[in-house]
Order: structure tokens, then C-alpha cells, then sequence
């Protein structure tokens, strides 16, 4: 096993770390993973031979062992991210001052490459403190550290996420309020972001680069919903909210440790420009992907809420 390359990955116990665990110790890396609490991530060792996974201790005010971890790395992975803001988590701390560090700690130690994980969209100039801070998490990464790779994906979708999951479980709502309902993104299977950022570490010459990707359907917001609801035979109202109310109701919601559905930064970014790849950076093609259909995969997961649960599934 000393022999094999090294892999730190942060935010490796999470939703696409999981998948992109799997396809590095395929391809026989040893993977470090920084974790809170690492007690309860011991299901991820049962992904891979053993020896292949250790789990070390994160703590984001004393950042010693992931430094020693990256110390010893051939690459660097960063996967943390947060969707909404609380009192201990905020933008600024995770999606820019995190990835300045460790950018940092990438060129003291030489490490052969940085991917970070970002977000379409990210941009200094957005009115989301999301975007704006996904934004200058990428500026900082490629400022300190050339071999940086940046990941800009759309939507994820998969087994565990938190998008068509959602919308199956409030199909117990007659009508479906919306937001934006025309509002178009690229929903992508987490499958398919694993196996761009393992490629982006085998692909040679490719470091400063940023890649935006994406699957293969262009979607609207209301008509994914409906797509959803579809796969699990409800029928439902999909109906626009408008805007200024879902502000309204999104500054009380604001207040909940984990707000229900929207934000007021999410309305932000509802209220901008589209979540699609766009012309100005590299896309999967350039990784040589191509993405499977999220519409069609999503039947294996979301069977388990159709009437009847697992026992729809053979219907």
C-alpha cells in the first residue's frame, strides 16, 4: 500500500465524496479523510479494501493533522460545502477562507494537484453570499496554488441528495409552490461529478483550468418538479410563488436551525441567470464524459415514494 498514490479529501464522508472514494481506491489510491466526527463515518472503510481509507480528526481551528495528511498527498480534494448559512457555519468561513488555507498548505508541501469544488454560477458580482463566496474560494485557490483545478457543477442529483428527495416527500402537499418556476439548470448525477474530478487528476495539463459541468437535458425548475412527481405517479399543482412573497416567507423561515425549503440567499439566486454550463470554460467533453440522464436514473431511487413504497417497485 506505500507504494499507491495518496489522496486527501475533505468533505470526503459527505454526498459526493462517498462516490468519489469509490473511484479513486478502483484506482488504487489511498484516501485520507478529514471528518468531525470519524466514529460515525466508519461505513465508509467498507468501500474499499482495508488500509485503503484512514479517517483522521477534522477541526477548523486547528488544522495540524490535515496538514500533515496533505503533507504526505499526491493530490488534494476539497468537497466541503454548506447550502445555507447558521450560527456556527457561515459562507465566508467554509466556501473562501477554508480553501485558502488549504491552497496554501498545497504549494508549501508541492503537492501535484488542488481540485476544488465549486459551484456554476459563483461570481463576485451575484447578490448571493453563496455565489459570492464560492467565487472567491476559486480566485484564492488559483492565486496561491497554480495547480489548481476548479469544478463547477449544476445541480446534483442521486440517491442521497437533497433536491429530488425533497419534492417527493412534499408531494403530501396538494399544491407545490415554486419559485421561479422557469428558472433553467443541468441537473447532473453525482456519479458523473466523481468520475469528472478523477479524470480531472488523470488528465495531464490541465492545471489553472476550470471546468463547468453538467447533464445532458437543459431542465426548468417547474418542469423537473413535474418530472419528479411523474416518476413517483402523483398528481400535483405546481404553481409560481412570486418572488416578494418568497422573500417574506424565507426571512422567517431564516430563523429555523434548518430552514424548510428555501432560503433568502436562494432567492437571490433563483432571481439570476440560469444554472446551466456555459461557453466560457471547459466542460465534461473536454474530460471525455458523457453524462448519463438524471430524469431516467432518478427511477431507482425515488420508487420508494410511490403509494405502496418498495412494494410499487415492480409495478
Amino acid at each position: 500500500m506505500n507504494d499507491y498514490p495518496i489522496a486527501t479529501i475533505l468533505g470526503g464522508g459527505g454526498f459526493i465524496g462517498r462516490y468519489l472514494v469509490r473511484n479513486l481506491t478502483n484506482k488504487q489510491y489511498r484516501c485520507i479523510i478529514p471528518t468531525r466526527k470519524p466514529f460515525q463515518k466508519g461505513y465508509i472503510k467498507t468501500q474499499a479494501p482495508p488500509g485503503s481509507i484512514e479517517l483522521i480528526e477534522f477541526n477548523s481551528n486547528n488544522l495540524d493533522k490535515i496538514e500533515e495528511a496533505i503533507s504526505n498527498s499526491d493530490v488534494v480534494i476539497n468537497l466541503i460545502g454548506i447550502l445555507y448559512e447558521n450560527r456556527k457555519q457561515k459562507f465566508k468561513k467554509i466556501h473562501s477562507d477554508l480553501p485558502d488555507v488549504i491552497s496554501r498548505m498545497c504549494e508549501k508541501h508541492k503537492v501535484k494537484k488542488f481540485i476544488h469544488l465549486s459551484a456554476i454560477g459563483a461570481s463576485k458580482d451575484s447578490r448571493s453570499s453563496y455565489q459570492r463566496s464560492k467565487f472567491h474560494g476559486e480566485e484564492k485557490s488559483l492565486l496561491n496554488f497554480k495547480n489548481t483545478i476548479i469544478i463547477r457543477p449544476s445541480v446534483v442529483c442521486g440517491t442521497e441528495d437533497n433536491f429530488t428527495n425533497l419534492f417527493s416527500k412534499l408531494s403530501f402537499l396538494p399544491v407545490i409552490p415554486l419559485v421561479n418556476i422557469n428558472y433553467k439548470f443541468q441537473p447532473i448525477l453525482v456519479s458523473d461529478v466523481a468520475s469528472a474530478i478523477l479524470k480531472s487528476i488523470e488528465l495531464k495539463k490541465n492545471e489553472g483550468c476550470t471546468y463547468e459541468i453538467g447533464g445532458p437535458k437543459v431542465i426548468s425548475f417547474g418542469e423537473m418538479v413535474k418530472s419528479i412527481l411523474s416518476t413517483i405517479k402523483k398528481k400535483r399543482f405546481v404553481i409560481e410563488m412570486p418572488m416578494p412573497i418568497a422573500k417574506i416567507q424565507s426571512s422567517i423561515t431564516d430563523l429555523l436551525p434548518i430552514p424548510p425549503i428555501l432560503t433568502r440567499d436562494q432567492c437571490e439566486i433563483l432571481s439570476e441567470g440560469d444554472n446551466i454550463v456555459s461557453n466560457n470554460n471547459l466542460t465534461l467533453k473536454d474530460l471525455g464524459i458523457t453524462p448519463l440522464d438524471v430524469e431516467e436514473a432518478m427511477k431507482k431511487w425515488l420508487w420508494r415514494y410511490k403509494d405502496g413504497g418498495q412494494f410499487s417497485k415492480a409495478k
